[in-house]
């Protein structure tokens, strides 16, 4: 009984040594979300990645079209100046700086006058001779009164009065074609037009009796200069502009890189200056989109800053006998951002120019300056008052003015050689030797300027607008021979 006793203390003993070595062993650290999983937790869909977003922002680089909306008289450095965004600014397919908007500016510069030019100009009797002005704009106000600081510079080549120029439709009228494309080419031309026209009737530019004052004033020798309404500067931003950001939607990225549809027009603007009297034919040539282009249902099809290239394919700069300077362009390739390059066939369908560059498209966009008929008229009258001035009174050696001349001819000479004060030696100086060889040398300027002197160029500044028509290539779509497709281009 003694032995089954010490046998149960050890088996008890045992046990107990057993229970408490369980109870001491280590027990595994599991990381939250890593050890064991529910099944629940195992059938939890993974969160969805958040839809991309694109940048609403204006680069730099970018130029904003802005005119004169408050005539300014150039009096000194400093003096503020006010104008209006007369196109809209798009980032992506978003206008971000709507037409309309305000921006404000001085000036920065007058530049002297040579003593040449100065010279040149008082052998014209006029002592106030236009001086260079520098202008800068620095902020930007829209019409919900958000304010923007600017940092810009203006491009070399505007400051002027802009007009809209159409090319012509002889081509379509000569062979009567009205297909779908051509007409909806022809509307957006149409649509064009009177948008520029709307941009700048918000302007109030005055009126004809206004505008009349202002050219008796510069026709005195001495004279204020002024900065027109409606004067037009290309104003590039030296920093970006952010206005936030937008969803990139799967059924707007499924629209971007469809086909172009036909007779689409786009809006651009050249990147690479241009003119008549150094391009040459096969040089490069740049344009980027300022606005994007919607289909019909307004999908989007190319954004914003979608890049268009191609070549001059003629150019003839201006001779001399007034023959004027001629360009023509093309595109032929299309790079959206971050797309694939495609070829195209495109034409300048219209352009802003110059009041007085006297520019033209023809059917086929091509450019040319063109003369104007006035000069006929402004010739004749200028040998009109040269012959007046050479007429002699017969009444002079009755009494009259002898060998001094009459003096209505003396002034019709000064008028024609030197304006107003050519008019008032004609009235003081009794010489008709004097008023004759005033007239004449007016006579022979006018000639000369009129018909000897060399021509108009055709002058395309960085930054021009321009309205381009753009289609697939052919030989995209259909396999050509290689002779054909060498050919075509």
């Amino acid at each position: 009984m003694h032995t089954r006793r010490v046998l149960c203390a050890a088996l008890l003993l045992a046990s107990w040594l057993t229970m408490a070595a369980a109870q001491e062993a280590p027990v595994p650290q599991l990381l939250p979300g890593t050890a064991r999983k529910s099944s629940a937790d195992s059938k939890t869909p993974a969160p969805q990645a958040a839809p991309p977003t694109i940048a609403l922002t204006v680069p730099k680089g970018t130029p904003l079209q802005v005119a004169i909306d408050r005539e300014v008289r150039v009096k000194k450095v400093g003096q503020p100046v006010h104008a209006r965004v007369v196109e809209p600014v798009y980032a992506f397919d978003h206008v971000v700086i709507p037409m309309g908007a305000e921006v404000t500016g001085q000036l920065t510069g007058i530049a002297p006058i040579s003593g040449g030019k100065r010279t040149l100009a008082a052998l014209d009797a006029d002592f106030s001779p236009a001086r260079q002005v520098e202008v800068c704009f620095t902020e930007l106000v829209l019409a919900d009164a958000r304010r923007f600081p600017l940092e810009t510079s203006v491009t070399p080549g505007s400051g002027q009065v802009i007009r809209f120029i159409t090319a012509a439709d002889e081509q379509e009228k000569k062979k009567g074609v009205k297909d779908a494309a051509s007409e909806k080419t022809k509307e957006a031309k149409e649509q064009a037009r009177p948008q520029w026209e709307a941009a700048m009737k918000e302007l109030k530019t005055p009126g004809h009796l206004y505008r009349l004052k202002r050219y008796l004033e510069a026709q005195l020798p001495v004279h204020g200069q002024y900065i027109p309404v409606g004067t037009v500067y290309f104003a590039e931003l030296k920093r970006p502009l952010d206005f936030g950001t937008e969803v990139m939607t799967p059924e707007m990225a499924s629209t971007i890189g469809l086909p172009i549809p036909p007779g689409s027009v786009v809006h651009a603007r050249l990147l690479t200056p241009l003119s008549s009297a150094s391009a040459h034919k096969g040089q490069e040539v740049e344009a980027v989109l300022s606005e994007p282009l919607l289909d019909p249902e307004k999908h989007l099809i190319l954004p914003q800053g979608s890049q268009l290239k191609g070549t001059v394919r003629q150019a003839a700069p201006a001779r001399y006998r007034k023959r004027n300077g001629q360009l023509r362009i093309a595109f032929q390739e299309l790079l959206p951002p971050g797309g694939v390059q495609q070829k195209v066939e495109a034409t300048l369908e219209a352009v802003e120019a110059s009041k007085e560059a006297n520019v033209k498209l023809d059917s086929e966009g091509g450019a040319e300056a063109t003369t104007p008929k006035t000069r006929y008229l402004a010739t004749a009258v200028s040998l009109t008052l040269a012959a007046a001035s050479a007429h002699t009174d017969n009444d002079g050696n009755h009494g009259g003015t002898g060998a001094a001349g009459d003096t209505s001819s003396r002034v019709a000479g000064g008028i024609n050689g030197f304006k107003l004060v050519g008019m008032a030696l004609g009235f003081t100086v009794h010489s008709r030797a004097l008023g004759y060889t005033m007239g004449a040398y007016g006579a022979g300027m006018s000639v000369y300027s009129n018909f000897i002197a060399k021509g108009r160029e055709v002058v395309f500044p960085k930054n021009t607008a321009m309205e381009i028509g753009v289609g697939m290539r052919k030989e995209a779509a259909t396999e050509v021979p290689p002779r054909l497709v060498a050919s075509s281009n």
